[in-house]
């Protein structure tokens, strides 16, 4: 028997790349490869934006079959896929389109979201599914068929989500990850299902669907065709792994008291909770809910633009530097201002529904471009502060750290701010690649090299570097005061409020 570790497949589709990533046994990025993806025209409907399905599915095969040239010793023992959510198609059971996938940045269902008001209460409807009312979610792209296509819901076998659509490539077989129906705003939170009501809007029900599985579940062997695409042999297990958001999540480490906040051009704090309770939240607030990786949790979050804002103000006020130097020069010389950026302030509570706009305040005639980004770094870590204490009074818990993982994770100061003023220890992931895997510890267990993902987690998860509050909290909670103060105020004051932003 070959010594070498197990490692999984992992079939990622993002919206800007499509990749092919092993992952061994032991948390090792063996090889991984990428090719573009981006949206095209829909040729029937103008102004839509669709994915092709077919480019994604040859780009899985070329990515693959180049990593295997890198890693030609690779012990694949499982395959796996991931995507982003809400995204979907109408099929036949032979595995057929009806209609292309609908991209989410398409934008043909905006007034089907503005009409739903008249069949459901919107408070009724994210204290069904958790979920915040975006254009893309899957039931208003329904809604759309229904309205406009009408004969391609009644002629479809299934109505089948982006993973499922490659799963079904891979092995024949129709089935559902819970992780990515719960991004549809067709399920019920609190049952971790579809719900009946909301289905029967679109006039379906839960038979329209391929059956529900969950992850780490086996959804067949590799087809031998799919197989003799790929470059690989047949029979490796296939198994369900689904929506990136919670294989990130779960793959950073994150956990019931300990949330994890991935940063990047935005930032999402979420957190793996126990079951919550949807009476009595407000969905204005900005909290979404999403199912976990595993049944007997969920996963609330919030997010907001992050490093969005950071890379316009190094463009803008670093234009003299480029890559690593520019990095390198802002987070230099902001380090040099003490905290609270001698009274130079962002305010990113006060962005639009856009979330491109905020305020500065107190600045001077001696305000430095440095000012502007320390203030923006401290902003954003009160943000995650204020977010991560809505967390904790709707999940019921207290964070004892937060992990950062991502993009965002590699700025030394910003880390150090963070942990300065969230209060608690910031716990900085080593790896990018937190989907992936994340992804792999379920493929890996579902395939038997492990009895459950956690057992590995345990043993994939890498060693995280713990960034301690330093001398500098004392100052941050003094300042704290202040900067809640102002979106008091002005939260109190819509006249001056709305002043502030334009």
């Amino acid at each position: 028997m070959s010594s070498r570790k197990p490692a999984a497949l992992v079939l990622d589709c993002g919206a800007t790349n499509v990749r092919a990533i092993l992952v061994d046994a032991g948390g090792r990025l063996l090889a991984s490869a990428s090719r573009a993806n981006a949206v095209h025209p829909d040729p029937g409907w103008p102004g839509g934006l669709i994915w092709d399905q077919e480019e994604i599915w040859a780009g899985f095969c070329a990515c693959t079959r180049e990593l295997l040239s890198r890693a030609p010793e690779a012990r694949i023992a499982a395959i796996t896929v991931t995507t982003f959510g809400v995204d979907g198609a109408p099929v036949h059971k032979d595995g057929t389109l009806l209609h292309p996938v609908i991209s989410w940045q398409c934008g043909r269902t905006r007034s089907i979201q503005e009409k739903i008001a008249s069949s459901i209460d919107p408070l009724r409807l994210f204290r069904i599914t958790g979920l915040q009312s975006y254009p893309f979610n899957t039931l208003f792209r329904l809604l759309w068929f229904r309205e406009n296509r009408p004969g391609v819901l009644e002629g479809m076998d299934y109505y089948a989500m982006m993973p499922s659509l490659f799963i079904h490539r891979l092995t024949g077989e129709w089935l559902t990850d819970v992780t990515m129906a719960g991004t549809s705003m067709l399920t019920d939170q609190s049952r971790r299902t579809f719900s009946e009501e909301l289905l029967a809007l679109a006039g379906l029900d839960a038979t329209r669907f391929p059956a529900l599985a969950e992850p780490g579940t086996i959804a067949g062997p590799l087809l031998p065709a799919a197989a003799a695409e790929f470059g690989l042999a047949a029979r490796i297990p296939v198994v369900i792994a689904g929506h990136d958001t919670q294989f990130a999540l779960f793959g950073a480490g994150g956990g019931p008291t300990l949330p994890v906040l991935s940063s990047g051009t935005w930032e999402i704090l979420m957190a793996r909770s126990t079951p919550i309770h949807l009476e009595g939240l407000d969905p204005a607030a900005g909290i979404t809910i999403e199912f976990d990786a595993r049944p007997g949790l969920c996963n609330p979050g919030m997010m907001w633009i992050a490093s969005g804002i950071l890379e316009w103000l190094g463009g803008l006020l670093y234009s003299d530097c480029r890559g690593a130097e520019r990095y390198e020069k802002m987070t230099g010389e902001a380090s040099l201002l003490p905290p609270g950026s001698e009274g130079v302030g962002m305010l990113p509570g006060l962005f639009d529904s856009s979330g491109l706009r905020g305020v500065y305040s107190g600045l001077f005639p001696g305000s430095t471009r440095a000012h502007l980004y320390r203030a923006a770094l401290e902003a954003l870590a009160f943000r995650a502060r204020e977010s991560l204490i809505r967390l904790e009074e709707w999940g019921g818990f207290r964070a004892g750290a937060v992990i950062c993982a991502g993009g965002g994770s590699k700025n030394h100061l910003w880390n150090r701010i963070r942990a300065d003023i969230l209060g608690i220890p910031v716990l900085v992931s080593p790896v990018s690649e937190t989907t992936v895997l994340g992804a792999a510890m379920f493929a890996l267990a579902g395939a038997g090299f492990f009895s459950t993902p956690e057992e590995a987690a345990r043993a994939m998860q890498p060693e995280l570097t713990t960034i301690e509050p330093g001398e500098n909290l004392p100052a941050y909670v003094e300042f704290q005061k202040t900067y809640r103060g102002l979106l008091h105020h002005l939260d109190k004051n819509p006249a001056a409020r709305q002043e502030s932003v334009s």
